[in-house]
């Protein structure tokens, strides 16, 4: 058993190994936010941990954005609770890169999504990854930001795939993005 301050660095077996694996959300009913990404890499599938792989810029943008009040480590994932911060993903077999899930598979996953969401009733929902919330649910033209549409209640807002291969966007665009979502989801929590 490890520590929240100490990761293991898996091998490239018990990588491999990961393929398919799924990792347990991090949810409690009513949250602030729940981030979804798109599926788990192998190496959070073998770390067990969301947003685990090195280079994932999650981590740093969620705090940069107002999300957590330090850096947390993907070994204190659960910790987001505490700040109304939840995890899950579209898809939660892991896979290597997110083009090896087929458009079936994401659509089955908003289905899932969306009765997760009923039943746990965030106020937020946040899609990581603008490409598979279009392919997901059909919204060829959705862009980042708030979505005109709502999922089960809950705002839906699009951001960018925090993973390394994504290079569209630098640090100060997670910053800004993910700070936007805080303000928005503030926005939310001051008109209940």
């Amino acid at each position: 058993m490890t520590s929240p301050h100490s990761p293991w660095k898996p091998t490239a077996g018990q990588i491999a190994a990961a393929a398919g694996k799924t990792i347990p959300d991090v949810i409690a009913d009513r949250l602030e936010v729940l981030l979804v990404g798109i599926n788990p890499s192998l190496y959070s599938a073998a770390v067990g941990h969301h947003f685990a792989r090195p280079g994932n810029r999650f981590w740093q943008a969620l705090h940069e954005g107002g999300f957590s009040p330090r850096l947390f480590t993907p070994w204190e994932d659960r910790r987001l609770i505490e700040h109304g911060v939840g995890l899950t993903n579209i898809v939660p077999r892991a896979t290597a890169r997110a083009d090896q899930l087929s458009p079936h598979e994401l659509k089955a996953g908003a289905q899932a999504l969306e009765r997760k969401v009923r039943r746990r009733q965030p106020k937020c929902v946040a899609m990581l990854g603008v490409t598979a919330f279009r392919e997901a649910y059909s919204r060829k033209r959705a862009v980042l930001g708030r979505q005109d549409e709502s999922l089960a209640g809950a705002m839906i807002w699009v951001l960018p795939n925090p993973s390394g291969l994504n290079a569209h966007y630098q640090r100060a665009d997670f910053a800004r993005l993910f700070g936007e979502l805080r303000e928005a989801v503030d926005l939310l929590k001051g008109s209940t």
